[in-house]
């Protein structure tokens, strides 16, 4: 006894009935994109947010490279240690800075 859902054509054959391949392919369609996304999340290519309880704790700080941070070498050093820039250099000052050469 046939279905009597079922629809017939115009020639009076039975259609097909694809309910049940339809859902197939949805069910594979959402299991594909679920797939995909779950990969891209694995790989990184899509960056989610995170909570303040999920903080990287790899690495330790780096306190010379705050903001606030003194920066060494910038200060100028004490008047009594400068040297006078107008001071005349001695004869063995000026041979020590000569460059070297090959004679």
């Amino acid at each position: 006894m046939p279905n009597s859902k079922q629809r017939r054509d115009s020639h009076g054959r039975f259609k097909a009935d694809n309910r049940t391949r339809n859902r197939s392919v949805a069910a594979g369609a959402v299991l594909a994109v679920g797939a995909g996304l779950a990969a891209a999340l694995w790989r990184g290519w899509v960056k989610m947010p995170r909570g303040p309880w999920t903080a990287d704790t790899e690495g330790h700080e780096a306190p010379d490279l705050a903001l606030d941070a003194a920066k060494p070498g910038t200060d100028r050093a004490p008047e009594d240690f400068r040297p006078d820039p107008e001071a005349i250099p001695t004869a063995a000052e000026r041979e020590a800075l000569k460059p070297a050469s090959v004679h």
